[in-house]
């Protein structure tokens, strides 16, 4: 029987990464007294270090300051790509210039 993928909150990672890094426990004895797989604490290990150089690192942000700095760096993109769109749009669609110069001939046209 297969077991089914568990998922863990970032703030239960950074805990289980702080008591390696902070109290000194091996990898092995949090991965069997917590019963995860020490797979998965590597990566959780590689990610806050790469986090605490500055680095994106990979996965979802484990420290508070990663998760603004992706939330940050998203809305940036977004309003990148919308003033984009604004800049490539065209000033007056089509339809407006005919009607526009329609007015005018037919002003013209009407002082005649």
């Amino acid at each position: 029987m297969t077991r089914q993928r568990r998922t863990f909150d970032p703030s239960f990672k950074l805990e289980v990464v702080r008591m390696i890094t902070e109290q000194g426990l091996s990898i092995s004895h949090v991965s069997q007294t917590m019963d995860i797989g020490v797979t998965a604490i590597r990566r959780w290990m590689e990610q806050y270090e790469a986090e605490q150089k500055g680095q994106p690192g990979i996965g979802k942000p484990l420290t508070a300051e990663q998760q603004r700095i992706r939330q940050l760096e998203q809305e940036n993109r977004q309003l990148r790509s919308d003033v984009d769109v604004l800049k490539n749009r065209p000033t007056r669609s089509p339809v407006a210039l005919m009607n526009r110069n329609f007015r005018r001939v037919h002003w013209l046209h009407v002082g005649l």
